[in-house]
């Protein structure tokens, strides 16, 4: 919510007109608070759960705690520093009515900027900056006297004790907390966490070098040099004398995908580049058809890295099967450095370093951005690294690299609180945490400067956003917010789940320009005697009534889904419940998987499994619809004319004598037309559906001279 500048004079002065009128109690120089109500006090909106005994890593089952403040509290992670903001106010009634504002999903430095007291961080949106928590126990220990004055700069600004109480909170990150000191009341918010991410992780010293012959690794010898050039305040990007290379496979969801490119950030900051496939053409006629070139790697990388699904069955043996040739280098001595992420990593653990001496990490997905701090144990100790204990999401600290240069991933919220009986989700991404919406609005207008047109926010269970946090915020909000931002032209978000998706989301759909027509939301089942034993918190009815509010509100949208097949216990009956749903909605397209066990969830213990050739048939049944269904929906575009945001080539293009681009409509369509590539991408243009596919469409463009949007 932004004030005017008239509002905001009038708050800014009438706070000083307080502070010279009504001296407020415990208010004095001295940076001791004396106020008789206590001394480390928090007047709002803290949470008031305590943990008194320690809970599990990630917890499964219903009734236990999903505070992501509780369980990684428990941890007791290594904490080293957190970034504060803050805003002052004169009065407890102004903070307060401000703590409320912020639920309304203002913006914490906007508004620091518009009402906050304090002229030193103001200017800055309030930015206090990293505290280093060494303060409080080096206070406890009185010979530290270094350690103890590391934030004496920052007493001005927020006077020690008060910095203190803050450290010793309970918070999590985005959280914002009301505390009383010297100067007045502060709203202080907790941007980010620093943790040791090495201290965290388990290391296990290898018996024997796997590289052959105590040679130093290339990868040793890379990060030898970057240290040297730490050592030398050497700020070019560290090079080896040979390129190092890695290859990034990445299985699974789009979250696996944005964990990936956070992860080649990370590489490509320690000056590892990604090994390139190079073409080779089989004529000299290059004329001729591209599916007459082969595609070669030059040599092999030297820094692999499986991203790892756990959704469906065999997913470990999926993994094992990549891992054997990577490991049968290593065992003949290459040089090779090999990392498993994801979430099988996370939910195999210590057993893929037993089944696979050859791993060096095993790294759970919360760890995706501090790639580069656990390999230097691997680099610099030779040790096998397992990292997968529960802790706070960090922000990142080297920019993702991204695939596209249109369009982007941009995490809003990780884990998800849901325990469906099915799922291993939060076994694997544990629990809920969402990100501040200024980061999230900070990494969007970075993405808007690069050149990107449309950003897809990411979460499991994204209508979850905000109510794991401090004042609570809400998604309808967060879409509005990010889409409103000058320079974005289109914003799509996924998944939604039936269970919290608000009709506020969809109005704010509507009523939000960029925001594309387009809706993913899981129903997994017809039958609510199948939804009750999923544990998925909703019925049929629930999800019927979303469905018809965006029929009615936005009727050119398209509605995807997720559904299973042969849930135990499932009936013929209950299946024919589900038929009956798909067709009373008519699904643009529905992901359709037959149901898999999954370790350490419920259903994967229950009696009545379905036999395995009912599930395939099912399956069959349902995939049929489900492209009739498709096929109906696009055919309904024959003849009209649409806007597409060009993406890439096409790369499936028939026709080697004709460009041809690929790009999407609002509804997540896929569209191919003729075009020059160089010219089109990241251009909104018409295009008239001259065929319509199954999964696809495509046409020509309409007044081509007219309608290429130029870059501002």
């Amino acid at each position: 919510m932004m004030l005017s500048s008239r509002l905001r004079q009038a708050v800014y002065s009438l706070q000083l007109l307080l502070l010279l009128l009504c001296p407020i109690h415990g208010f004095h120089s001295s940076s001791t608070i004396t106020n008789s109500r206590s001394s480390s006090r928090m007047i709002l909106f803290q949470s008031t759960t305590t943990t008194t005994t320690p809970v599990p890593k990630y917890p499964t089952n219903r009734g236990e705690t999903v505070d992501s403040r509780d369980i990684v509290a428990s941890q007791r992670p290594p904490l080293l520093a957190i970034r504060l903001l803050h805003i002052l106010f004169a009065t407890e009634t102004m903070a307060s009515q401000s703590m409320y504002d912020l639920r309304l999903s203002s913006d914490f430095s906007d508004l620091a900027s518009q009402v906050s007291m304090c002229t030193l961080t103001r200017d800055e949106g309030g930015s206090i900056g990293w505290v280093n928590v060494a303060e409080i126990e080096a206070h406890q220990d009185n010979n530290n006297t270094k350690a103890a004055t590391v934030n004496d700069h920052l007493n001005d600004i927020l006077p020690m004790e008060t910095r203190k109480q803050v450290l010793r909170m309970n918070t999590k990150p985005g959280d914002v907390v009301m505390v009383e000191s010297s100067r007045g009341f502060h709203l202080v918010q907790v941007a980010d966490v620093m943790v040791d991410v090495r201290k965290m992780a388990q290391t296990k010293r290898r018996r024997r070098s796997l590289q052959g012959d105590g040679e130093v690794s290339m990868l040793q010898q890379l990060w030898n040099k970057g240290r040297q050039q730490q050592d030398d305040n050497d700020t070019t990007t560290t090079k080896a004398t040979t390129d190092l290379t890695y290859v990034m496979e990445t299985m699974g969801c789009q979250m696996n995908q944005a964990d990936s490119e956070r992860m080649e950030g990370q590489l490509q900051s320690l000056g590892i580049v990604p090994l390139l496939e190079e073409e080779e053409n089989d004529d000299d006629d290059t004329t001729k058809s591209k599916k007459k070139k082969k595609k070669k790697r030059k040599k092999e990388p030297n820094v692999v890295i499986l991203n790892t699904c756990s959704i469906r069955d065999h997913a470990e043996q999926k993994v094992y099967s990549h891992l054997g040739p990577h490991a049968k280098r290593k065992r003949n001595g290459e040089d090779v450095t090999i990392v498993v992420a994801g979430c099988v990593a996370q939910q195999e653990g210590q057993q893929l370093l037993q089944k696979f001496p050859e791993i060096d990490l095993v790294m759970g997905p919360q760890y995706a951005n501090r790639l580069s701090d656990l390999l230097e144990d691997v680099v610099i100790g030779g040790n096998q690294v397992l990292a997968t204990d529960v802790t706070h999401i960090m922000e990142d600290v080297t920019k993702p690299r991204r695939t596209s240069t249109t369009c982007a991933w941009v995490n809003v919220i990780y884990g998800c609180n849901d325990r469906c009986t099915y799922c291993i989700v939060p076994t694997t991404r544990g629990v809920e945490q969402s990100r501040p919406v200024e980061s999230i609005v900070e990494e969007v207008k970075e993405l808007i400067q690069d050149g990107y047109k449309e950003v897809t926010l990411l979460g499991q269970n994204i209508d979850a956003y905000g109510r794991d946090m401090v004042p609570k915020r809400k998604f309808s909000d967060l879409i509005r917010t990010i889409g409103s931002l000058d320079g974005l032209k289109r914003l799509r978000f996924v998944t939604s789940h039936p269970r919290y998706m608000s009709m506020g989301v969809i109005d704010a759909v509507a009523e939000t320009p960029t925001a594309c027509h387009a809706f993913h939301i899981p129903f997994q089942s017809g039958s609510n005697a199948i939804l009750q034993e999923m544990g998925r918190g909703h019925d049929r009815d629930k999800y019927l009534q979303i469905v018809n509010r965006i029929r009615d509100t936005i009727p050119e949208a398209s509605i995807t889904a997720d559904v299973i097949v042969g849930f135990p216990g499932e009936t013929e009956e209950d299946f024919q419940d589900t038929l009956d749903l798909m067709n009373t909605v008519v699904f643009d397209s529905v992901n359709t998987a037959a149901y898999s066990p999954r370790p350490h969830t419920p259903a994967a213990s229950y009696a009545d499994q379905v036999e395995a050739p009912v599930k395939k048939e099912r399956l069959a049944r349902i995939n049929a619809l489900n492209l009739k269904h498709a096929s109906e929906r696009r055919a309904r575009l024959l003849g009209t004319t649409v806007e597409v945001l060009v993406e890439e080539r096409n790369m499936k293009s028939r026709n080697a004598d004709e460009e041809s681009v690929m790009g999407r409509t609002t509804q997540g369509y896929l569209v191919y037309c003729p075009g020059d590539i160089d010219e089109l991408r990241g251009s909104l243009i018409d295009v008239k559906i001259t065929n319509c596919e199954t999964y696809h469409l495509s046409g020509v463009r309409v007044d081509d001279d007219d309608d290429v949007e130029e870059d501002s």
